[in-house]
């Protein structure tokens, strides 16, 4: 970006004074037009600046995504493990403090583990179950894995409001050749608005502020009083 900032050069004039009026005022239109003449010497001076933001470039947007957990099952598994179990019940708590919609549990089909995934998936629907999701809002799907895949997983997801940003690692200029402009690459700053928008526990912060929980009038009356008494706001075991 280039700013044109102009420059006036200010040119003096040693002219004697005169008691004169009418001389005194030819003075002064010959010292004006000596100014003017000097505003005619303009200097462009470029001032260099970073137009792009990498809040802009990668902005943390709000919007419905699918949250998803895969659980590998091998293919002698009988029953789950301590391991998997705390996956899923883990997986059940995530979707209690942000979803109420629908649960997928969707098993392999057309690999070698397809008749554990599927034995296993009614261990994981119970242990969903056992966690607080409604068992109606449970389903249970199949899709089509690799034929060649010992442990195809079964994915848990649900749908719910999330903070994201777009897909981080585009990568369209070569950094080596363009480096002559102070400006940000276009990968400049995604990762940190990713992490950033991963730790957001409740993304509608970003939209609204929470409405006010009501006061807590006893305590309220405990520090007037105290203050009253001691001039002071902390309470004696404080």
């Amino acid at each position: 970006m280039t700013y044109t900032v102009t420059v006036c050069e200010k040119q003096e004039t040693n002219q004697p004074r005169d008691r004169r009026s009418g001389f005194s005022a030819r003075v002064v239109i010959i010292a004006a037009g000596a100014f003017l003449a000097g505003c005619a010497n303009v200097h462009d001076i470029e001032v260099g600046s970073i137009p792009d933001d990498y809040r802009t470039n990668h902005p943390i947007m709000v919007s419905e995504k699918e949250n998803t957990v895969d659980v590998p099952i091998a293919r002698g598994e009988k029953k789950l493990n301590y391991g998997r179990t705390s996956i899923v019940r883990g997986f059940a708590a995530e979707y209690r403090e942000n979803s109420s919609g629908a649960v997928q549990i969707m098993t392999p089909v057309g690999s070698p583990n397809t008749a554990a995934a599927s034995h296993i998936a009614g261990q994981i629907k119970k242990v969903l179950v056992s966690e607080g999701v409604p068992a109606r809002r449970i389903r249970v799907q199949s899709y089509q894995a690799a034929a060649q895949n010992d442990a195809a997983p079964i994915r848990l997801s649900f749908m719910a409001i999330g903070a994201h940003v777009a897909q981080c690692g585009k990568w369209p200029e070569d950094l080596v050749y363009n480096t002559t402009e102070n400006k940000h690459y276009q990968n400049f700053g995604c990762a940190t608005q990713n992490n950033l928008a991963a730790q957001i526990a409740n993304p509608s912060d970003l939209l609204a502020p929470r409405g006010m929980t009501p006061i807590d009038a006893q305590r309220r009356d405990i520090v007037i009083d105290n203050y009253r008494k001691n001039g002071s706001y902390a309470t004696p075991s404080e």
